[in-house]
């Protein structure tokens, strides 16, 4: 019998669309596994969306089956769908030892968690926040088992650590480049983008800097800005706005560049190769965007809401311009080191055997 894994997620104006995205690319690699799988979404608009069986994004249906657990981050399973489990992925954020209890007799794994609540579940998954680049060797016996590096324990869970469990879809594996690109002298062509939500409003933040230097000639490149709710001002020279664009992966190799926060397309054009200058949405995602650029994978902006505009100015417009190639030559051969675009198989093939091997 296929063993059923059921993903928990939960999307909102604060967390945006990435838990519901590396939902998806999960949810594929268990497939190709041969598992039947149910992605059950709590949140707003767009994760009911996802709840009723469609793309987010698309008119396409769900490959999978899907719940519509409301607008509750803690909405319960319903009974029905719990006896039919093996196994239960939750990213959900924000996480108590309950929500795990509630799930039992079924395995339990976690996607990123900076509480204790995890201790409760059987495995967590831990991309980013425990820090990113971990070595293979040196292995050491724990409870009479050979582990590696990436590998620990809190309590009785199993902790799995680093950017090797960073998931994304297969269409920026496809899109991964077998040599390493070298990066032009200046960056042309600039993406921003802070999310399908963008909740905490840094896209309109971003537009004041970019128009500050393009207006004072501090950069001659064009940018295509993703803006959700749209740009209150008067569109400068090269600038574009979109308030989506379908298929994003796909075309993120036309940019030279890209400005985002730590979700799923940073990740994305880690893999790819594509140099990063972050902001992070908040405190949580700061330390995450740390960590990375201290592996030189990504040009830390700080926090994007807090984040001086001046200071962010300057700091941009060396980035973008020939003084910052160095810089964007290291962050595209470092953040491809680190993401290899395999993580979403990785956790599948870590769930199949949490879910069929006894313990």
């Amino acid at each position: 019998m296929q063993p059923h894994l059921i993903i928990r997620v939960h999307a909102d104006l604060r967390l945006g669309l990435g838990h519901v995205a590396r939902a998806m690319a999960v949810e594929e690699a268990w497939r190709a596994m041969g598992g039947t799988a149910t992605i059950a979404a709590s949140g707003d608009e767009l994760a009911r969306r996802v709840g009723s069986g469609l793309h987010p994004f698309t008119e396409a249906a769900l490959p999978c089956e899907a719940l519509d657990l409301g607008v509750a981050s803690s909405a319960p399973l319903p009974k029905e769908l719990l006896a039919r489990g093996k196994v239960a992925l939750l990213d959900l954020w924000d996480l108590d030892h309950k929500q795990i209890e509630d799930l039992r007799p079924l395995k339990v794994a976690v996607m990123e968690d900076d509480g204790d609540a995890h201790e409760s579940a059987d495995l967590l998954f831990q991309p980013f926040l425990e820090g990113v680049d971990f070595p293979d060797h040196p292995m050491k016996l724990l409870n009479g088992r050979k582990v590696r590096p990436f590998e620990g324990q809190h309590g009785n869970c199993r902790v799995l650590r680093g950017t090797r469990f960073a998931v994304m879809g297969g269409t920026a594996l496809e899109r991964r480049p077998k040599r390493q690109p070298l990066q032009p002298l200046a960056v042309h062509r600039l993406l921003v983008t802070f999310g399908g939500s963008d909740g905490a409003g840094l896209a309109q933040r971003s537009f004041k800097v970019l128009e500050l230097l393009v207006l004072e000639d501090r950069w001659r490149g064009t940018c295509t800005i993703l803006a959700p709710t749209g740009i209150q001002a008067k569109l400068f020279p090269g600038c574009s706005i979109h308030k989506s664009l379908p298929n994003l992966t796909e075309l993120l190799p036309d940019y030279d560049a890209l400005w985002c926060s730590a979700g799923v397309t940073m990740t994305e054009a880690l893999c790819i190769g594509i140099p990063v200058a972050a902001w992070g949405q908040n405190e949580r995602q700061h330390r995450i965007l740390a960590d990375l650029a201290q592996a030189s994978a990504c040009f830390d902006l700080g926090v994007g809401p807090e984040a001086g505009l001046d200071i962010t100015t300057k700091a941009l417009e060396q980035w973008l311009g020939p003084e910052g190639q160095d810089s964007r030559n290291e962050q595209s051969r470092d953040g491809r080191s680190l993401v290899d675009g395999l993580g979403a198989s990785r956790i599948a093939q870590e769930l199949w055997i949490l879910a069929t091997v006894a313990k």
